[in-house]
């Protein structure tokens, strides 16, 4: 039987859960994720995991934030006015939103705090500084 290697087009199901075990995205209820394995398309270390499996094997793969999204960077959390939002956007934690940038580019943020009139911005990636675990089952390898 052949094995996952980079260049191949492979299917995956898998579940993904933090170190306390609570589940933040899983595959099982959709169609099975689709990528190039070693394309960068998706985490280095979720794609390492998937190299050498066989179609039909499962795998648990622990992946450290170096190898996931990151480390949380604090240069990435800001603190601006409520003044500063537009009228049509009431701050609430929780709420994501995005901000343009002058370079041009849009910057994908959300609230982490509001203190009177103080709102924190934070653009790390929800699971930047986490170690993820994933099981993995090979779906399919495609010619």
């Amino acid at each position: 039987m052949s094995q996952a290697k980079a260049g191949d087009k492979v299917r995956v199901h898998y579940t993904g859960k933090l170190e306390d075990g609570s589940i933040f995205d899983s595959s099982r209820d959709r169609t099975p994720l689709e990528f190039v394995v070693g394309s960068g398309s998706v985490i280095p270390g979720f794609d390492d995991g998937v190299k050498g499996m066989e179609i039909g094997s499962t795998k648990t793969v622990t992946i450290p934030e170096k190898d996931a999204y990151g480390s949380r960077r604090t240069e990435l959390v800001t603190v601006v006015q409520k003044s500063e939002f537009p009228d049509t956007i009431a701050p609430e934690i929780g709420k994501k939103l995005q901000v343009g940038q002058p370079d041009g580019r849009v910057l994908n943020v959300a609230i982490t705090g509001i203190d009177g009139e103080a709102v924190t911005l934070d653009a790390n990636h929800p699971l930047a500084g986490k170690t993820l675990i994933f099981e993995i089952e090979l779906v399919e390898i495609a010619a």
